[in-house]
């Protein structure tokens, strides 16, 4: 992909086919006219974009906000404008106009819309599949029945999960709607938002949890008082404290590589704060991104060949779905790997830092009973945090990497509040097996 003005990124849909001169003419005439002045004028440069977009009359283009397409001598132009790179969106096909009514319907849809975001790297446009959290987390339920238990009353859950599919988790939601759901729980900033915008004429309840910035998203009027039918729990990032673990662990740190999703909301701040503080600390910094498993262990393998002390990543779902495939690649090289949720480390991350997500779990589950069963206000019942301060290390990965567990538990100890263990494993339930 070649960006070929400051206002458009041009995506080449199919290879370009540059047919080479095939031969000269056979002679020139000796006594060739001088040129005049007029015909010797050079002609006024034309820019590409122009020229293959807009002066050739071949050139079919269908325009909206959001995304243009150019179809030209059989191949297919996607024009991506700047301001909506790393924004989601659905994409679909739809019958506009036909010229017999028998070859198809006007506004029918030959699939279902595509929910996916453009990312862009240097000069490489990327286009990928957007990721969706679930809607509940299993935690939130087992807490749920076992407040039920306690007071003697049973709540009937209704869990499901879109799959990263946009259109799925607008049905799930419209579904819970027409069920009469009493409240609705959402993970993550992309289900509570739209859990938001459905539920504003009915006003259910909805609690989110893991929102990581939920006034940035506008879910909340403020943390102390939400404003609506909309609060949560938070599991906001201090970016800070994990450098200082990287520099606890390793005074002499160089180089620190960043991996993460530029499409993340939830990367977004945690990155921006960590480049502050190593270029106070006037450390380098390596970025590498990926929104794929397969992105994310090129960039991996990338992070090795740079050489890097240490790899930062947030609390990135992107990242995290990838873990197990790159763990190996970083342990192995001699790198640690420290990220934003216990999870990453249970996955082999040599250390998760942050909030702890069972207990988060539990707190959403108690905020949404506390709905139910004694009629809280949302709109007065403040989003809850948590602190950041308990580290999770992988003691199989803290034993590849060479270093003693002991010695690195004492020199995270100024820095957090609890330090817990855990070994490798796909799933916390496999852990505890």
């Amino acid at each position: 992909m070649r960006i070929l003005s400051k206002s458009r990124v041009l995506l080449l849909a199919a290879a370009l086919l540059i047919a080479p001169a095939t031969g000269l003419a056979a002679s020139k005439s000796k006594s060739k006219k001088k040129k005049s002045k007029t015909e010797q004028a050079e002609k006024p440069k034309v820019d590409k974009y122009t020229k293959m977009f807009v002066n050739d009359k071949s050139c079919q283009t269908a325009r909206s906000p959001f995304l243009t397409l150019h179809k030209l001598k059989g191949k297919l132009y996607a024009e991506v404008p700047l301001e909506t790179i790393g924004r989601e969106m659905l994409i679909a096909s739809t019958i506009s106009e036909a010229s017999d009514i028998n070859l198809g319907t006007i506004g029918y849809k030959p699939k279902d819309p595509m929910h996916v975001k453009f990312t862009r790297i240097d000069t490489t446009l990327y286009l990928s599949e957007a990721v969706v959290p679930p809607f509940c987390d299993p935690r939130d339920s087992a807490r749920l029945k076992a407040i039920g238990e306690e007071k003697g009353v049973t709540f009937d859950i209704k869990y499901d999960n879109c799959n990263a599919d946009a259109t799925v988790m607008e049905q799930i939601i419209s579904n819970f709607i027409a069920e009469d759901v009493d409240l609705m729980i959402g993970v993550a900033t992309p289900v509570a938002m739209r859990m938001q915008a459905l539920t504003e004429d009915n006003e259910i309840p909805v609690v989110f949890s893991a929102v990581s910035d939920p006034v940035g998203a506008e879910l909340v009027e403020s943390l102390d008082k939400p404003g609506a039918n909309v609060t949560g729990t938070s599991d906001y990032l201090d970016a800070d404290a994990i450098m200082n673990l990287i520099f606890a662990n390793d005074p002499d740190a160089k180089k620190i590589g960043l991996l993460y999703d530029v499409g993340q909301d939830s990367s977004t701040a945690s990155i921006a704060a960590a480049k502050k503080f190593l270029a106070d600390k006037g450390v380098e910094v390596v970025e590498h991104t990926g929104s794929t498993a397969d992105e994310v262990m090129l960039a991996a393998e990338a992070m090795v060949a740079d050489g890097v002390d240490a790899v930062f990543t947030p609390t990135d779902n992107s990242i995290m779905k990838a873990e197990l495939a790159i763990y190996e690649t970083l342990a192995k090289a001699g790198i640690p790997h420290y990220a934003g949720a216990d999870s990453f480390a249970l996955n082999g991350a040599f250390l998760g830092y942050g909030v702890d997500y069972a207990n988060l779990g539990v707190e959403t589950a108690n905020m949404a009973a506390d709905i139910l069963l004694n009629g809280a206000d949302t709109a007065t019942m403040a989003v809850k945090t948590f602190d950041n301060g308990t580290a999770t290390i992988n003691t199989e990965i803290c034993s590849e990497l060479g270093y003693d567990y002991d010695t690195v538990a004492k020199a995270f100890e100024p820095y957090c509040t609890k330090i817990n263990t855990i070994t490798t494993a796909e799933s916390f339930g496999d852990v505890q097996q």
